[in-house]
């Protein structure tokens, strides 16, 4: 496979019991073959995100003695600000050349969940930061919903079964800013080659080169999104939880050429994950005598953080 398949969540959202269909096979398939789709007909209009990218770009042009202050210590780099080369892939020294802002859940109706997550950090400056930040998080999170919905039922599931995981889940959106590169960089990429640890990733900003994604055979092949598109892929929970039938692929985000140096790239991934309680067993229907349990039983809370500890961003 040498492109990223499309698919279109108005067919799954339709009352068409045949295009929904359509659908969930197209989305089933791009996942056990490669673990990517692009996907149009999502919850974010173009006005929202034409206000996101400009907002971010007003965060990221702060001094950056300003930004730091938004650096919150102890908590992982799980809310507010991460500068620049703090982040390095599992199992890689240099750290990645980018930095970037985490907006968290909004929780309702949880108290326990709300004293477990980190609170969301404003930025004083910037009062329309944090509303719109908000509102793309809230969108992109509705966006999620029906996605694993359609992959619930390719995997034989009720349609609903991750809905009570991600209600209030511990889902991520992260502004990235990559810098314009000033000298060479030393092995250091925008960001190595590593697989998203969460149930899905939502990417906004893949239109262009930079994004490849790794295929069966080893190939890297570019992907690129239309304006209208996301960028959407399994993460590591969701693989392991399906015994790898659903495939968390390998990607980066290469350098540009040398020419383009100078340029400064955004891009906004949401993770969606679930509430850390959530069992990441392997499903049984997706164990079979070809397809022997690869997986140790284990929760999202537990999974989490061994990997922010692989990143570097919690300290054992």
């Amino acid at each position: 496979m040498n492109k990223i398949p499309s698919v279109n969540l108005k067919e799954f959202l339709s009352e068409d019991p045949q295009k929904k269909q359509q659908f969930i096979n197209a989305i089933g398939k791009a996942y056990e073959d490669i673990g990517f789709v692009a996907l149009r007909g999502h919850f974010l209009d173009n006005e929202l995100v034409d206000n996101l990218y400009k907002e971010v770009k007003n965060f990221f042009d702060l001094p950056v003695e300003k930004k730091q202050n938004y650096e919150i210590p102890g908590i992982g780099g799980q809310r507010g600000y991460v500068s620049f080369g703090k982040e390095s892939a599992k199992g890689k020294k240099e750290g990645d050349l980018k930095e970037f802002w985490h907006f968290g859940q909004y929780v309702e109706n949880n108290p326990e969940l709300e004293a477990e997550y980190p609170k969301n950090v404003v930025v004083e400056e910037l009062p329309d930061f944090n509303d719109i930040g908000k509102q793309a998080y809230k969108m992109l999170e509705k966006t999620a919903k029906y996605v694993l919905r359609a992959l619930a039922l390719h995997l034989d599931l009720e349609e609903t079964y991750f809905d009570e995981y991600i209600y209030n889940g511990n889902s991520i959106l992260r502004p990235i800013h990559y810098p314009p590169i000033k000298k060479e960089p030393k092995n250091a990429v925008r960001a190595a080659a590593h697989g998203d640890i969460n149930l899905i990733t939502l990417l906004m900003g893949a239109q262009g080169r930079g994004l490849q994604v790794q295929n069966h055979k080893g190939e890297w092949i570019d992907a690129i999104a239309q304006p209208d598109e996301l960028m959407i892929n399994v993460g590591d929970m969701l693989s392991r939880h399906t015994n790898n039938k659903l495939k968390s692929t390998i990607h980066r985000v290469v350098n540009p050429p040398r020419e383009l140096w100078g340029t400064s790239r955004y891009s906004i991934p949401f993770f969606m994950h679930p509430v850390s309680s959530m069992k990441l067993d392997v499903l049984d229907s997706c164990i079979d005598e070809n397809h022997p349990k690869q997986f140790e039983d284990i929760t999202a809370g537990e999974f989490l953080n061994e990997r922010l500890i692989e990143l570097g961003l919690i300290k054992k």
